[in-house]
């Protein structure tokens, strides 16, 4: 069936399309969600595995490191003061010991769900109307709208898992089942909502590229405004809680901070989560009953008459395909660099002139790799271990972005023209080099100048490229290893790409701050970072680069062995 024959029917036709018999709408949901069950076995294990994990070890950890409640206070107080804290890691709601570790983690796990859902949801609508598909089972009795339905209930399906393995992660760790439960479903509602954000994504955008990244976007956006909304509370009652800023409202994240699940454990913000994600649904059903089928509400920009001279290779194709992203990508970067520059000596400052901060400084220097020093160039390694996190989600990405080439068929016509796989493969991989240094002199650059309008000295920029610098072996090393899993297990690719980066980037950076053990923590880059405040220690980042090339050569030579792997 042609692409022309499917945008002359009339709107709405496949949905309208009768069933062969009584039942027959029943039993061909019931096919489809079969098939989304069984497409996504892995990932979703992958998935809900690393988040039941996460939670489980973040509460045994603290629970362990701040099982006192003096030492619960000091930290509580000392997150207050610091907007930066609460800007990262989410609303203080007590001392309690299953308060903290909500307060330590939730955002995180929240992050994740959001991301985990967007992705589910453009794979399962506009990825299958790019492939074809979509047109394939809209022209049985499933018709246009019954394959949505099937993500819709796959989907939340898969949120209520994610609740209940986050409930029992907390459980597990000794924390109280109740507030544990709320804990976990204000984890699968916040999932929930992202999954309705990216169905109505993917009938707005006209590539699974464009709604991805635009989806991604949102996520990070909610998380940014819930931070911010948080570093902007109020202080209330013996001053270890806070009520929130009015930008946290506004982001599905702060919603589920609400449901404050061990200190009050409110149920009513999960019926904003569902009630917001069934407007949007509503939305979406609306709009894929009269758009045509493979086109967005916003229409591709038509292309030149004739095609750029940097897109006669692979290279320039490449780039072609990934330059949004990568934009967007470095864009967060110089957010994060404007953050460290601008607060470095406000922190420094205030603890200073407050003995009673002092701590703070142990915790700062507990953040990513580590390192004793000055501690206005703390402060900026420690913010930099997040722009090394959007360094290594660019390097992730320019990876899945072969293999949605690969799935969608387009690598397999291009390896039809002289282009070698090797080269096609490596054209990727150098995008990916230039994206991850992109990302981070942007966030040097940005973190430099913005030192220097808060009246600090020219050192700042120097510190600022110290920093970015110690990150660029993270992200590569990411790179590299995620390659080689694309060559030799590329369905996996998505799924072990994300997953390890959610997990890496908690256990890497935050895992000195709840005392996970030494070798849980090393099995994350970003603990092995270079240290460069004090003791300057390149002997990690040595280490990284080598098993980045290492892999990297790896799948040059596995890539020549194996069969373009499509669907």
């Amino acid at each position: 069936m042609s692409a022309a024959t499917a945008t002359d029917r009339p709107a709405g036709h496949h949905a309208a399309a009768p069933s062969a018999h009584p039942g027959g709408a029943g039993r061909t949901l019931a096919a489809l969600l079969r098939q989304r069950l069984r497409r996504d076995r892995w990932q979703l294990v992958i998935w809900l595995v690393s988040i039941a994990v996460l939670a489980l070890f973040s509460a045994a950890a603290i629970k362990q490191t701040y099982g006192d409640e003096a030492s619960r206070t000091e930290l509580v107080r000392l997150a207050i003061a610091n907007p930066t804290v609460l800007l990262l890691r989410g609303l203080p709601e007590g001392t309690g010991l299953a308060a903290l570790t909500f307060f330590e983690i939730f955002t995180f796990l929240a992050l994740l769900a959001g991301l985990m859902n967007t992705f589910l949801a453009v794979r399962h609508s506009r990825a299958e109307e790019e492939s074809g598909r979509a047109e394939l089972i809209g022209s049985t009795p499933a018709g246009r709208l019954l394959p949505t339905v099937a993500t819709v209930v796959h989907g939340v399906l898969a949120d209520i898992a994610l609740a209940l393995v986050t409930a029992l992660g907390f459980i597990a760790a000794g924390l109280p089942i109740g507030g544990s439960l709320a804990a976990g479903a204000a984890t699968g509602g916040v999932g929930i909502v992202f999954l309705a954000v990216g169905l109505l994504l993917a009938q707005i955008m006209s590539t699974s590229r464009g709604a991805n990244g635009f989806a991604a976007a949102l996520v990070v956006l909610a998380y940014v405004l819930r931070g911010i909304g948080d570093a902007t509370g109020t202080v209330v009652g013996d001053g270890t809680h806070m009520v929130t800023g009015w930008l946290s409202w506004l982001s599905p994240i702060g919603w589920g901070e609400q449901f404050s699940p061990y200190s009050g454990a409110n149920w009513w913000p999960l019926l904003l989560q569902l009630g917001f994600a069934a407007v949007l649904l509503a939305v979406t059903f609306w709009i894929q009953t009269v758009r045509d089928s493979g086109a967005g509400v916003i229409p591709e920009r038509a292309g030149r008459r004739d095609a750029l001279p940097m897109l006669r290779g692979p290279l320039g194709l490449a780039w072609r395909l990934q330059w949004p992203v990568i934009l967007g990508w470095t864009v967060g970067g110089a957010f994060t660099g404007v953050l460290a520059g601008a607060l470095g000596s406000v922190v420094s400052n205030s603890i200073a002139d407050d003995p009673s901060l002092a701590d703070i400084r142990s915790a700062i220097g507990r953040i990513g790799a580590g390192g004793s020093g000055p501690l206005t160039q703390l402060f900026i390694s420690a913010i930099f271990a997040i722009a090394g996190v959007l360094a290594a989600a660019c390097a992730v990405q320019s990876v899945i972005r072969l293999r949605q080439e690969e799935a969608a068929g387009t690598a397999e016509v291009l390896l039809t023209t002289p282009v070698s796989r090797i080269r096609w493969l490596l054209s990727f991989v150098l995008v990916g080099v230039v994206a991850v240094v992109l990302v981070l002199v942007a966030a040097a650059l940005a973190s430099g100048l913005s030192a220097l309008a808060a009246g600090e000295d020219a050192a700042r920029i120097g510190d600022s490229f110290v920093a970015a610098a110690a990150q660029l072996p993270v992200a590569l090393v990411y790179l590299g290893v995620l390659t080689l899993v694309f060559v030799v297990l590329p369905s996996w690719t998505v799924a072990v790409g994300w997953a390890t980066l959610g997990l890496g980037a908690f256990i890497g950076i935050f895992g000195g701050l709840i005392d996970l053990p030494d070798p849980i923590r090393h099995l994350s880059p970003f603990a092995d970072a270079p240290v460069v405040v004090g003791d300057v220690d390149w002997s990690g980042g040595y280490w990284m680069f080598g098993i980045a090339i290492v892999a990297l050569a790896a799948a040059a030579v596995l890539i020549r062995r194996r069969d373009v792997a499509i669907g």
